[in-house]
This record gives structure tokens, sequence and C-alpha cells, in this order.
């Protein structure tokens, strides 16, 4: 049987939204996430979008672009999984395989680069300063290669710590293990929390907009300070 569409068709695709607050209530909507709004619903979009391929690009962009948290794209994840929308094991997965591949970046980036160029370009990026560096090779040299597997479940170290290990040339395979194994508790850990917390989901979106306003005055005051950083030592150097 052939089915013809009608003239002017055009096919339902999720909308990405990334900063609009327009829309109702997320918690009178019964719980469905593509009435979140801001940078949790453009989260979701791209999670049903892309579905595990979604989890992992996203995992693998918070290595490069921090105000992409996993503390908010795997717990969506898990809330989708529970509603039928991904699969819940594919989602773990597909997160681990990106956070490893991030890892990896960044070890390869350090291993090639070397301490000097590599402390140059985290002072030329505006959400990062050599100083997060140094506290990566201090968690780094007291821990030892445990540090890679720790670090993997610490907030605010866990990418920085794959640089100390380039630097040092750990051996790629424990790297990768440790790395992987670390990545996925942590993944588990969050995908769970979504999976389990079912409707009582939607009690996020009545702080979605504050988090937005919270992740957009974070990055203006990233910018803000790195520009006059830069002010500070061009003075410096012309006064030279």
């Amino acid at each position: 049987m052939c089915l013809v569409r009608p003239s002017g068709y055009v096919p339902a695709v999720p909308r990405l939204r990334l900063f609009s607050t327009v829309g109702p209530p997320f918690a009178a909507s019964g719980g469905d996430p593509s009435e979140l709004t801001g940078l949790i619903g453009w989260i979701a979009d791209v999670i049903e979008l892309l579905g595990a391929v979604g989890v992992g690009v996203l995992t693998l962009a918070e290595v490069f672009f921090p105000p992409i948290p996993s503390e908010l794209v795997l717990p969506m994840a898990g809330f989708l999984a529970g509603q039928g929308r991904l699969h819940l094991v594919a989602a773990v997965v597909a997160s681990t395989v990106g956070s490893t591949c991030g890892a990896l970046a960044l070890y390869w980036l350090a291993a090639a680069w070397g301490n000097e160029r590599v402390r140059q370009l985290l002072g030329a990026l505006p959400l990062m300063e050599p100083g997060d560096l140094d506290r990566a090779e201090e968690w780094f040299d007291r821990h030892d290669r445990s540090s890679v597997f720790i670090g993997r479940l610490v907030p605010g170290v866990r990418s920085l710590i794959s640089l100390p290990a380039g630097f040092r040339r750990m051996p790629l395979g424990s790297f990768i293990a440790l790395t992987a194994v670390g990545s996925a508790i942590w993944n588990t850990l969050l995908v769970a929390a979504g999976y389990l917390l079912g409707n009582r989901w939607r009690s996020v979106g009545q702080y979605s907009d504050w988090l937005n306003y919270a992740v957009i005055a974070l990055l203006l005051g990233a910018v803000a300070k790195f520009v006059w950083s830069r002010r500070d030592r061009i003075s410096l150097s012309s006064s030279s």
C-alpha cells in the first residue's frame, strides 16, 4: 500500500531550546521533559533526538565545555530511560565511552604538548586557570595511578586528572582501564538516580530557569575575568 503525504508535510523534529524560557510549567505537564526550558530542555532534546549516542556526545563535550555538566546530563538520561524513551544500559555504556574518549583526548594532548604549552592553553581559556592544573598535579602526585580512578569520582578533578597522567606518560592501558571503571561507577550512579526519581524529576523543572540564569551568569563572569586578566597582563608588559 502506498502512503501519500499531504502537500507541505514536514516531519516532526524535536526542538533544540538553549536559553528559551517559553512554555507551560513543567510540573503541570506531568513530568514531560519536552516542557523543560533552557539548558536542561536542550539536553533533553539532544538525548531524545540522538538517543544513547546523544548521551555519549554530551559527556564527551563536558570535557571541553564545562557548562554541560554530567550532573545534569546523566540524571536526565536516567529519567528518559525510566519512561521507556532510552535504554538504561545503553545510556550508561554510551556515557562511559564518551567520558573515556574525552579523558584520552586530554591525555594525548598533555603527552604531546607537555606541561608548559598546556599551561599556556589553560591560561587562554575563559573557564580554566593554571591553578586548576596545579591542583590536579598535586592530586596525581599524592595518589599516583589510583588518582585516575578516584579522580573520576571527584567533581573539579574529573577531567583535569588526565593531564598529569599524560605529562608523566602513565601506561596507556592502565589509564584507559582506570578511567573507564571510575567513569562507569560515576555514570551509573547518576543515571540510576534519574531513573529512580521517576515523576519526581519534575521538581527540577521548577528550578530550571534559575539554573539557566546561573549558568549564563557564570559564563559572563568567567569571560569578564578573562578579559580583565588579559588587560592587566598587557598593562604590565607595556609598563616594562
